[in-house]
């Protein structure tokens, strides 16, 4: 218990510290906005095709909404590497409240129903764009990774507040009045989420970025990130199955809320805040576990997605049905933290945008398929039965999976390195993923007293950051600077493609951090800021010794 208290002790300093930065409170206020109206939207869409055409209605609404969505995911995201991520998301907010505006006239005016239809599909679309920018938006204002873990549990939060929330709202809506007026306050809301991120001002992060290697490649570079790394591969896989039975879920619901448990419409709405409520839970476990593995929370929230789901078939009662929804919310809220959490920390920040898109288009996608999977297992099988087969899919393949997930599992980067590297003003400006993708790089390195770190006329291949000691730099010959601890050399040679200039001497015993050329470069030079600070730095240095030098 002790232990306990102490991570939420560490856990409620992070999330302090996540609300006293500006940019991450409108960014977390404009997503409680969007994500109530999500689901409210969705609820009254829901009971909309449901009165129109049953369940079948209901599965094929799920695949107009996801699927379409799905191809778009991969297109969306590339905006959110190419521009600023925030424009990205309320341009995606404004679409989204012009498209339901016009849902609310099209039913007024007593159009046909699939106008409704193809309606959703375009809200969904616009949508596709929001999520992958908000999750590459985010590292760029987190600035530890207990920081960047806490900003995800505040998402996730207040996900579960929106799951619980909008559904309730959009319930009590129904009951009240009827689907359009749902639309409607969705408009609203949607509205008020572009306003509050208008308002994200993130200096740092480049207004346009240019097209690499063609259009194909730009647009694939996310699908090749994933694919590439083993660990990442499963994580995406256990990830969209997860998707899979969430939309699977949508169906179920619905059929169990108004067949099975014969709770009316608006018990749909209250089915779904169960998934809500036990998402709060979530966060609250997900708070306490800040800096743990987050491979085991992953799993655990997998596992939590299928148990419940199909003890609903084994228990088809209101109370344990209630129960074990909140446990699927419980298990939804270790599943996001964990899987965003380790995506944001694996995956390089120029392609970080496009990364989620191809998640979120594979997820999307098996959403779409599992909506459309329901009916067909509740025809075959009785709702029950679907029930018991939808729930058994994730614990089989978190069993034969877990260990090949182990890879994502890695040692967090040391906080000394990152100390270091945070000191520095070339690399001030990254985002925190690329910091600790730096610090995890570096390589320790230890020296005696008067022993040659780099040679005046050599080809420069690392950069170098003093730890502890001290080194002399001399110019022919001659001792023109002494650096200590926070100190560093060797980048003009490796950004000016020079010869090294001057000899670097251990001038007592030292004890260094180097990055090799490759690594620096990329990091440097791949981002604006670090970029024009580098130059400054550079013209800076040059301009203290004499005339001619080149670099160290």
């Amino acid at each position: 218990m002790r232990a306990l208290r102490e991570r939420l002790r560490d856990s409620g300093r992070s999330f302090g510290t996540v609300f006293q930065n500006p940019n991450i409170r409108r960014i977390e206020g404009a997503w409680a906005a969007s994500i109530i109206a999500h689901w409210a939207y969705g609820i009254a869409l829901a009971v909309f095709a449901y009165r129109e055409g049953g369940a079948a209605a209901v599965g094929l609404v799920g695949l107009v909404r996801f699927l379409p969505s799905a191809v778009a995911s991969p297109f969306a995201a590339l905006l959110g590497d190419r521009y600023r991520r925030e424009r990205v998301i309320v341009a995606a907010d404004l679409t989204r409240a012009l498209l339901l505006g016009t849902t609310v006239a099209v039913i007024a005016i007593d159009a046909p129903v699939p106008f409704v239809y193809v309606l959703a599909g375009l809200v969904a679309i616009a949508y596709s764009a929001v999520r992958p920018a908000q999750a590459a938006l985010l590292p760029s204002v987190a600035r530890t990774p207990q920081e960047l873990t806490a900003a995800n549990v505040a998402s996730s939060t207040i996900e579960s507040l929106g799951i619980f929330g909008g559904p309730a709202i959009g319930g009590i809506l129904l009951a009240a009045t009827s689907p359009e007026v749902v639309f409607a306050a969705a408009c609203v809301s949607f509205l008020l989420s572009a306003f509050l991120v208008s308002r994200v001002r993130v200096e740092r992060q480049p207004e346009a970025r240019e097209a690499r290697g063609g259009a194909l490649a730009e647009f694939g570079a996310g699908f090749v990130t994933l694919a590439r790394e083993k660990g990442l591969r499963i994580l995406v896989l256990l990830f969209v199955s997860q998707t899979f039975v969430a939309g699977a879920l949508n169906v179920l619901i619905v059929v169990t809320a108004l067949q099975l448990l014969d709770l009316g419409e608006e018990g749909v709405g209250f089915l779904n805040s169960a998934v809500g409520i036990g998402g709060l839970v979530g966060a609250i476990v997900s708070a306490a576990l800040i800096g743990r593995r987050l491979t085991s929370n992953f799993l655990l929230g997998i596992l939590l997605w299928g148990i419940p789901i199909g003890l609903m078939g084994v228990f088809p009662d209101t109370a344990p049905v209630l129960l074990f929804l909140a446990l699927v919310g419980l298990g939804n809220t270790l599943v996001d933290v964990s899987a965003f959490t380790l995506l944001q920390r694996a995956v390089p920040e120029e392609v970080l945008a496009r990364a989620f898109g191809a998640v979120q288009a594979l997820w999307v996608g098996m959403i779409g398929i599992g909506a459309i999977v329901a009916p067909l297992l509740i025809t075959v099988l009785g709702i029950r039965g679907a029930l018991i087969a939808t729930g058994t899919l994730l614990p089989i393949l978190a069993i034969v999976l877990r260990r090949r997930l182990s890879a994502l599992d890695a040692r967090p980067a040391p906080e000394r390195e990152l100390a270091l590297l945070r000191a520095i003003d070339l690399f001030a400006p990254l985002p925190q993923p690329t910091l600790e993708s730096l610090a995890g790089a570096l390589t320790p390195l230890r020296f005696e007293a008067g022993a040659e770190i780099v040679r005046q006329g050599d080809p420069g291949d690392r950069f170098y950051i003093v730890a502890e000691g001290e080194l002399e730099v001399e110019v022919d010959g001659r001792v023109v600077a002494v650096t200590g601890p926070g100190g560093y050399f060797g980048e003009i040679a490796l950004l000016r493609d020079v010869a090294r200039t001057a000899t670097v001497r251990a001038k007592g015993d030292v004890e260094l951090r180097a990055l090799d050329r490759d690594i620096f470069i990329a990091a440097v030079t791949g981002h604006a800021a670090s970029a024009e600070t580098a130059d400054s730095v550079i013209a800076t240095r040059l301009s203290q010794l004499r005339p001619g030098l080149g670099s160290v």
